[in-house]
Order: structure tokens, then sequence, then C-alpha cells
């Protein structure tokens, strides 16, 4: 070793005395460690009170430090303060400890093939115990996946372990040990992140804490106690083992004191990594419908409809491969330590010193691009025997390493099989919450946070006939009676005819629809059984009844809470399958992407007609691109869909339909003042707000907003708010109905998405609740001339039917339009309520980086406003109104939503240039990706080029972040080529960002001969004019090489590059 081969390791700026504690958050410390290895790369170090930690977080480097002989593990400082309760179990021992050594060599034959494989029965019997309580919750019950399989593996690890039984599935209240556990390990975190000061500062928390390890204690030493009180127990588990069992090596028994830091042990760290583990697996198959799929296949294959034995565990390689590619994505302890046993370097070029602790990110290491292709993406494919064995040594380390690796490993993966093959074979999931978004909740170990789902038996199963199947005894199928899970259920009313609909929405709309047939159902004659997602419908189609689907297509791809019936769909091979059901299909879209135009819809109704359904009537499809998606789906609905249910009905010899008035909604109207509790989550908080355009120019403004906890994001990705209507159209309407500002109403009824049976104050409902800028459908418009006077009804009349395209769709006239233009209307306020869509969350590009700080983010919008097309006053955009009158310290409800996985910046930014053409506040996302290259560049890392191509009017004027984008340019994070409309003069004659890129094509075409890729970001003709260019471009290059490309080529070749070479967001 030479002084000149040593390479500082980088490290951020620090405080004196406190060094980074300031810079890592508390609540997500491992996405605080994950974000500066982002900005520093494979190695930094880091400063806190009294210890300095070296981070390793590439491939390369985890593998070097794995060596055992130049390397040692050592307790990191979480482990550290759990030695406080669990003193030298084998978790948390050093390694030159005797009692380790001990307790490792009697317990090592327990955890051997036969002793694991003796303990199938009672993991099975816990796994029952589970799988019967979400039976018998229903199909419709919100399970808490974390806390469900904390259940089962502290339940299972205690049983198998020790003989006891917390019985933790009978009892909504856990055992004082569990809650116990939680609280120690919860303030195990924190302890390491608190201030140094004096002891007396933490008095409160340093006694709940004693007071928790005293309850572990005392609860280990009671079962303990109680084994050795039964001389007449038998069990050969590994109490029985530590009790009788002699260290081969030394000769010595465990001592009491180690039995009991053994079993707290056992408990600690055999529950929360499995629980955690199983949990991550169900979020990654439910999202990726194509491996849930193969996992049931696999189950069905190997197990069949009997019990599970231990003989089908070592049968599933794909629920293993699943596992593992689950523990590489979403390891639940991402960090494990080790120490230099002698001075070294890293690398060949980082000095590490003797003893000095090395913290292993695998959160990092284990999508390291430079092993895993794609790493960002679930593939159990690369985790099968076969593929899993050639991976690198040491890129996958969830279990630990060599000597100190997990010693319970067997027992987890024996459990975590077993679990899912029960689960797999019995049940079908979704998610509760169908726009759920994987965050991370962080105590000892990481889990997902709220994550809820739906358990639905499969087979026609019920609780009974599934309890005699896990026994072993034949079950007995009977079809469960599926309950109504959102909202629309009618009485009994003597009508016999029941409808299915199913829905597929990622955004609402399509789920909005499909509230709004199950309400006109009732009007039709018909009574709604079921109203779901359709994954919820995966092997359960009735077939006694007409099933209605209403579903989007998303670039080509279904709606997440259908994506597993699609991918089911697609797989059956019988063409008999649907014969007996009877479906129609409507579906939504957007013509931008044709090559993917409905292609889901169409896909549904074609494979219905293939498998031996029956077609009721013809595929409706809507297009957001040409007209409102509510308009086309009534009309739809009242020319298409009901004549054929009509129709069906009469050949099916149903006889006259009752006229059956269409379901009411009554309104009662209090003018006293009431102090209302306002119920909506107030999850994110207004940090900043600055106007971006000089005066006079159309506004566009840029706010932060800090996230909820534990929310985190990429540069790409979307913020959803969820906004309320403007003052001033809620005034309207409240004039229109003659209402006090302080009114409140009770609304009675069911089927729409209002708070019903309570007192609510009425400009709360309207503007919270309902979208009153909504475009009348022809269905309004004539409800509106049934309660007209005789001059008005005419005219509306007309409207409806002759004049209602130009009128009404392209002038976006609402239903409150048209009242305050025909006072003679008589309209009930609750008729007004049941004819408006439900307010709906609108998404707008992130424009920043969490690297800057990853819990805040920021967002760049336009301000909508002007002449209203339809000639009353003024049209104010609801969403960007409300993020435009917000200030500092508002509070409002925000989630992030996840960007297409194109529109994200390379695994590797050294290696890949970026192009990025945006215009206008297109600019948002971009905004982000140079913010995040800033970063990474200031902290040292050397990035590939990139061109920003940025159309706005005039400099000075509307040239937004214009210092900012300038700084960075000084900081090499970006080359700025400016396009102004209004002054091509002041940007090389250039106008538009395509003008901008053709001049500039030489570059352009260096840039793509790289590997460069293509980002564009704003409206449907910014998108188009890069189209053109960057073909035009291709084409003078194939010129200039002796090549002709003709048109028809160059589209072929764009067309090939999507989502791979280039890629796009879109809006109008």
């Amino acid at each position: 070793m030479t002084i000149k081969a040593v390479t500082p390791i980088p490290e951020p700026p620090g405080l004196p005395i406190l060094g980074h504690i300031t810079q890592i958050d508390a609540e997500n410390s491992i996405q605080s460690f994950k974000g500066l290895a982002e900005r520093y790369g494979e190695i930094y170090c880091l400063n806190f009170p009294g210890i300095r930690l070296t981070w390793v977080s590439s491939h390369r480097l985890v593998d070097e430090v794995c060596d055992e002989k130049r390397f040692k593990k050592v307790p990191n400082d979480v482990l550290t303060e759990i030695r406080h309760g669990l003193h030298d179990g084998l978790f948390t021992a050093k390694l030159e400890e005797p009692n380790w050594g001990i307790a490792h060599r009697i317990l090592m034959p327990a955890f051997g093939p036969m002793g694991i494989r003796d303990m199938f029965y009672e993991m099975r019997d816990v796994s029952t115990q589970l799988a019967l309580k979400w039976a018998r919750h229903g199909p419709h019950h919100r399970i808490n996946v974390a806390e469900d399989f904390t259940r089962l593996t502290l339940d299972t690890i205690a049983l198998c372990s020790m003989g006891f039984r917390f019985n933790s599935f009978y009892s909504e209240k856990m055992h004082p040990f569990v809650e116990s556990m939680t609280e120690f390990l919860l303030e195990c975190g924190r302890r390491v992140q608190r201030p140094p000061l004096p002891s007396f500062f933490y008095r409160k928390q340093n006694d709940a804490f004693q007071h928790h390890i005293q309850v572990l204690r005392e609860t280990a030493q009671a079962v303990l106690k109680e084994r050795v009180a039964d001389t007449t127990n038998e069990r050969n588990d590994l109490l029985t083992a530590m009790l009788k069992g002699r260290d081969p090596k030394s000769g010595q028994k465990m001592t009491d004191e180690s039995i009991i830091d053994n079993l707290i042990t056992f408990l600690v760290a055999g529950h929360e990594t499995t629980s955690g583990t199983l949990s991550y697996a169900m979020y990654r198959l439910i999202k990726n419908p194509d491996c849930y799929r193969k996992v049931q296949q696999e189950v069905d294959e190997v197990i069949g409809k009997g019990p599970i034995t231990v003989q089908h565990v070592q049968k599933l390689p794909y629920i293993a491969a699943v596992l593992r590619e689950a523990l590489r994505l979403d390891s639940p302890i991402p960090v494990f330590s080790t120490a230099a046993i002698e001075d070294t370097l890293l690398a060949g070029k980082y000095l590490v010193k003797k003893g000095q602790p090395i913290n292993c990110l695998l959160a990092k290491s284990h999508v390291d691009p430079t092993v895993f292709e794609d790493p960002l993406v679930f593939k159990p494919e690369r985790m099968l025997d076969e593929n899993f064995n050639r991976l690198p040594k040491n890129a996958w380390k969830p279990f630990g390493n060599g000597l100190r690796a997990c010693i319970g490993r067997p027992f987890a993966w024996q459990e975590a099989v077993l679990a899912m093959a029960m689960i797999f074979q019995n049940f079908n999931f979704v998610f509760a919450d169908a726009d759920y978004e994987l965050y991370h909740k962080q105590t000892l170990t990481l889990k997902p946070g709220n994550l809820f789902m739906r358990a639905i038996l499969r087979d026609g199963l019920d609780p009974v006939s599934l309890e005699k199947r896990l026994a072993g005894a034949k079950p007995t199928a009977e079809k469960q009676k599926t309950p109504i899970p959102n909202g629309v259920s009618h009485e009994d009313d003597g009508q016999d005819q029941q409808m299915t609909i199913l829905y597929g929405s990622n955004s609402g709309t399509c789920e909005t629809l499909a509230q709004r047939l199950a309400f006109d159902a009732r009007s039709h004659g018909y009574k709604v059984s079921t109203l779901d997602c359709l994954d919820a419908a995966v092997e359960s189609l009735p077939k006694d009844q007409p099933t209605i689907i209403i579903t989007a297509s998303y670039e080509g791809q279904p709606p997440d809470n259908a994506a597993r019936f699609v991918s089911w769909l697609k797989s059956i091979e019988d063409k008999s399958a649907f014969q007996g059901s009877s479906y129609a299909v409507f579906g939504c879209g957007h013509h931008d992407w044709s090559q993917t135009f409905h292609r889901v819809p169409r896909l549904v109704d074609t494979r219905f007609d293939e498998l031996g359904a029956t077609r009721l009537a013809e595929l409706g499809l809507a297009d957001a691109g040409k007209e409102d998606m509510f308009v086309a789906f009534e009309a739809w609905e009242d020319n298409v869909l009901w004549p054929a249910l009509d129709a069906l009905r009469a050949s099916n010899g149903s006889g006259e339909l009752k006229e059956i008035q269409p379901a009411q909604l009554e309104v009662h109207v209090f003018n006293e003042r009431s102090s209302i509790l306002n119920q909506n989550v107030e999850e994110g908080k207004v940090l900043a707000s600055r106007v971006l355009t000089a005066d006079g120019e159309p506004v566009k403004k840029h706010i932060e907003i800090r996230l909820p906890s534990g929310t985190s994001y990429r540069p790409g990705d979307y913020l959803a708010v969820l906004p309320v209507n403007p003052k001033y159209t809620v005034q309207r309407a409240m004039r229109r109905f003659g209402l006090p500002w302080d009114a409140s109403i009770r609304i009675e009824g069911s089927g729409i998405r209002l708070p019903t049976n309570e007192l609510v104050p009425a400009n709360s409902i309207l503007s919270d609740y309902v979208e009153l800028a909504q475009p009348a459908t022809r269905r309004n418009i004539l409800a509106l001339s049934d309660v007209a006077d005789e001059n008005d009804r005419e005219v509306l009349k007309k409207l409806a039917a002759d004049n209602y395209d130009e009128e009404v769709a392209a002038k976006h006239v609402s239903v409150l339009d048209l009242l305050e233009t025909y006072p003679s209307v008589d309209l009930p306020l609750g008729v007004f309520l049941t004819m408006l869509p439900p307010m709906r969350v609108r998404q707008y590009s992130i424009s920043s980086s969490p690297l800057e700080d990853p819990s805040i983010v920021s967002i760049t919008f336009s301000l909508v406003s002007g002449r209203a097309k339809s000639g009353r006053g003024e049209y104010i955009g609801v969403a960007s109104s409300y993020l435009g009158s917000l200030s500092v310290d508002d509070r409002l409800r925000v989630s992030v939503r996840p960007s297409p996985a194109a529109f994200h910046l390379p695994s590797i930014p050294e290696q890949t240039p970026l192009i990025l053409v945006a215009a206008g506040s297109g600019i948002a996302p971009f905004r982000g990706f140079i913010q995040e290259r800033a970063a990474m560049i200031t902290s040292g890392r050397k990035l590939a080029p990139a061109v920003l191509y940025h159309g706005c009017r005039e400099p000075g004027r509307d040239d937004v972040y214009a210092a900012e984008l300038a700084r960075w340019e000084k900081a090499g994070a970006v080359t700025v080529k400016w396009a102004f409309s209004r002054t091509p003069e002041k940007s090389n004659d250039c106008k538009y960002v395509q003008d901008a890129m053709w001049a500039d094509r030489k570059l352009f075409l260096e840039l793509w001969h790289q590997g460069a890729k293509l980002y564009i970001c704003g409206s449907r003709r910014v998108s188009q004019g890069v189209e053109k260019v960057t073909k035009s471009i291709q084409q003078e290059d194939a010129k200039r090489k002796g090549e002709h490309l003709s048109d028809e080529d160059a589209k072929k070749w764009w067309d090939g590059l999507r989502n791979i070479r280039f890629t796009t967001d879109v809006f109008d």
C-alpha cells in the first residue's frame, strides 16, 4: 500500500460534533442512505457522534467486504442497542463472544433438514389458522397484509421453537410480549439517531425501554420455567436442544441466561424478516399478474386440491424464485455490517482502518445494473435455480454473510413456501386500495406500509368446505353469494333478473361509470349482484346473469385492478370455458396512443367471444381525445346496452317490465349554522409557492409540498392532487338552488359517493364531492326538459337531439350552466347531485429530485382560466385554481403515482446521454431530472451529457427556471437550448423546439449514436413536432450514408423505439 494509491472516500458536508445526524430521516433512515448512494456513488462515509461509518452499495464492493479473511461481521449501531435486551444471543453477539459459539454449535443440528422437516406440521397448523381467518372474514374484508403475516410468523416460531402458542388469530389484542417487542425495536432505532444529550433528557424514553425489556425477559423466563417443570414433555424442539444439548467443542451446556437471550432472539429475528418477505411477495405478485398466474398454476399442478404435504415444499421452484426476487428488491434487512480485520484498501484505492465499521447497503447492491438487467423490474425467472446459481458471488445477500449468516434460513424458507402455497391454492387476491403504491415502513426491518388486500375464495369454496379441504376431507363446493362492495344495494323488489358489473380503472373514471350503470340498473329492472374490479372476477365469472365490463387501456396495458384478469383471460385454452355467460364491454382510451388504442377492451371483447360467451351488445368505445367519457358512455348505455338487455329479457319470456322509478336521493335543507368536523385527511403541507412568469403572461406557478411520512418518489413520477371546486362555481350552484352559504343538508339514499345520513354543510358537498364543471350529457338535458316550462322544454329537447355536439360538448356546457340559462327548470337538489360524477384526482408531473430532499416535492402548473366557451362568465380550472389559491402551511390531499417505467432516468447515468424536449410547463419532470443530475455531479459523479430543448415565448417573460437552469448548466448537469416563439432572433432563429433540434442535429445525432434516450413532455403538437423532426434527422443521416429511408420506414423505425429509446408524457 502506498500513499499515492489512496483515494479519499466521498463524504457529505457535516456539522461539528453532530456530524451527519441531521441529514438522516429518523423515521426512514434507509431511504436517506439510498439517497446518499445515488448522490455519491458506490461508497461514502458518514460521521455520527462517536462513530465513523463507511457505506458500500455496489456489488463489487459488497463482494469484497464479504471476504471473511479480510473482514468480519460486527453488530451495527441498531444491533448494539438491541443487545440491551438480547445480550449475546445468536443475532446480536460478537464473533469472539463464547456464548455465540456454544449456542451456534448446539443449535445447528436442530436447524438441519430433518429438524426443519419435523416442524412442518406445526407450521401448517398456524398457516391453516391464517387461511380460515381470511375465509371467515369474507371477500371484501380489508386485510392488513403485514399485520396478518406478522401474526403468522410470530405464532409459527413460538410454536415450533418452544411449544408456546400466542394464538394471535383468535384475538384482536396481541399478547403483551408482542407490544413490548414492537416498542423495544422501535426505540432501538430511535436511540441511534438521537442527539448525544445527557441521559436525563431521555429519562421517560429510557424507563419505557427498560420496562419493555423486562416484559420480554419475563415472558421468555416463564416459558423456560414451564418447560423445566414439565418432566413429561417429550417435544424435540429448539428449547429442548438448548436445555439438553452440549457444545461438541467445549462440552458446556447453555446457561439459563443464554437460553432466555436466544428464546427472545428467535421470537424477534424469527418472525420479522419472514413476515416482511411474505408481505413484499404478495405486493409484487398482485402488481405482476403474469407472475401471479404462474404461481397459481404451479400450486394447482403440484398440489392440486388436497392438503399440502412436506414433500410438496421442495417441488415449487417458481414460488422459491418469487421469494428470492422479492428479497432482492425488498430485503427486510437491507443492511449488514462488517469491519476490516486490518488496515486495507477497498477497490484498491479506498483506505479503511482496522475495526472501522462498513455497512453493506443491500437496498442498492441488490439492484446493481452491472449484475441485474432491468434491476428495478420484478422478474422471478432470473431467480429460478439454474439462473440463481449463475449469479455472481455475493450478488444476493438477504440472509447475511458467511459464518454469521442467518442460522434460521431453512426454517424461514419452509415456512414462507408453505404459506404461499396454501393461500394461493385457496384464494385469489386483489388490492383493497386499487391505487396503492408501495412505501416502506421501517422498524427493525422494512415492511410495506398500509398495504391492504382482499382474499376471495377459489373453487366455489366457503369457510366450512375450506376447513374440510385443509384437513384432508373432501370439501363440498358451494357457490358463495358475493355481497356488493361499493354501496349500490337495493331491497328485494320482486325482480329476479340479476346483473354483474366489473370495471378496470386507474384514474377512477371507469369505476365511476360502473357506479353510474349500477345506479341506473334498478330503473331497467335489474338487481346488481356484484359490482367490483375485474381482478376480483378471476375464476369466478357468473353464468346465470349478464356481465357488463367497463375498462380502459394505459399505453396498451390493462388498469392495475384488471391486469390479473386480462392475464388469466389470455391464458385460458378451453374454448368453451365461458359457455353460458353473456356479456357486453365498454372501453375508454385516447387516440394519441394509436398503436394500442382501446387494446384492452377490444381484447376482452374478443376473448369472451372466443371462449364461448354470448355477446349481448356491440363493443362501446370512448375517445377521451375527442369526446367526453360520460357523454359517450351514456349514449352507449341508452342506445345500445339497455335495448339489447330489454330484447334479451323479452326473448327469455320474462314478460313486460313493470316501470320502476329510478333510485332517488332525498335532500333535507337546514338553515341553521352548525360546526362540522372536516374528516378529510390532511396529508400534504404547502411549504412554498411562487409565480414563475412575468405580469401579463399566462400564469405558471411553482409549489413545494411536504409529503406524508414514509412516501418516496423518483424523478419523473406524478403527484396526484384531490382538488375542490372554485368558490365562484360553488357560489353559483348555491345561488341557483336558493341555499344560504351556511345551509346544511342531509342526504338519504345510496349508490352515489356522497356523505349520507348525516348533517353536512351544503357548500362542502358542492365544493368537495362533485364535479360541477362536468359537461352535461344528453340524458341530463332530457331530464332538465322534463321539469322545465313548455318553451324551455322544447329548446332543451332540441339541444339534446340536434345541437348537442356543437352547443354542449364542444363548449363544455355544464348542468349548472343550463340551470342558469333556463330558469324555468325546477330541478330538485338531489337529482342535480345524481347527475354529477364524483370529484376525481388530477395528476401533475413532479418537478423536483428526492436527492435535494426526499420529503419534499414540487410541481409546476399553469393557472387555467378565461372566458367560458359556453358564453356564461369565466371558466376556472378546478385543480389549477385550487393549487393556485394555496398558501404556505395550507394542507391538501396528495399521493405519489409512478409514471410509466420508461419515463425515469437511466439506471446507469454515467453511460446514457439524455435528450430532453419540453415546452411551457412540460419542463416539470425535466427540472427534477436535471436537479438529480446536479446533485450527483456536486457529489463527485461523472455523468453522460444531457441536453434540454426548452420552448417558451420570450426570455424574461415565461422562461421558467431560467436562473436555476443556468446554474445547473454551469455545473455540467445539462446544456440548455432555448426556442422563443415570440422572439426567435434571441434563440438562433429557432421558434419552436423542433426548430432547435433541427438546427442542432449534428449534436443530436452524436448523442443518439452514443445510446442517448429521448424524453418528450408537452402538448400533442409538441410531441408530433418532435417525432417529425427526429424522423427527418434520421432520414438525412441515412441519405448521407448513401441509404434511403422512406417515410413509411421512418415511421416504423420511430414506432419500434417507443419506450425503448424515446418516451413521451403528453398532455393537452
